[in-house]
């Protein structure tokens, strides 16, 4: 199934956000108790503590990574290295909330502090019961992982708490 099918091709507007279907990337779990081993595997640089991101990717705990790259890209398995790497594209969905009211909509079922949560920061949380993976791209912009078979339910949830 596409994101295509399960959400709006089109943004919804509302006075103080909009809600859009982020565009098409390629995404990672990765796991490394030695996060330099991974780092050269990838032949890039990682965050160096928890929520941190850098060059796409996040450290969401101690020895775990969410990378959201775009959409052609391939990474090294790492088969005769203690890690993991595994695609995850087609498990996740990306939405965007923009607008001066992103923080309050996400906010209305999200128990993070929205109003202190750092530009660049990213880290698993729920919206009421479902898992998400929250990154704050700008003071007025978030962008929302959720798995695909929440997303038609999230996008609802959000466009509800928007028309408040």
């Amino acid at each position: 199934m596409s994101d295509r099918e399960t959400l709006s091709d089109a943004p919804l507007d509302f006075a103080g956000l909009t809600l859009a279907r982020a565009a098409p990337a390629a995404r990672f779990v990765l796991r490394a108790r030695d996060p330099a081993q991974l780092a050269a595997l990838l032949g890039r640089a990682l965050p160096a503590r928890i929520g941190e991101t850098c060059d796409g990717i996040a450290m969401l705990g101690p020895d775990e990574y969410y990378a959201r790259l775009p959409a052609d890209t391939v990474l090294p398995r790492g088969d005769d290295a203690p890690l993991s790497i595994v695609e995850v594209s087609s498990r996740a969905i990306g939405i965007s909330l923009s607008g001066a009211r992103a923080a309050e909509v996400l906010g209305a079922g999200c128990p993070l502090d929205l109003d202190h949560f750092a530009i660049g920061r990213t880290t698993r949380t729920l919206f009421e019961t479902v898992e998400i993976i929250v990154s704050r791209e700008a003071e007025d912009r978030f962008h929302v992982e959720v798995w695909r078979s929440f997303a038609p339910w999230l996008w609802q949830a959000f466009a509800a708490a928007a028309r408040g």
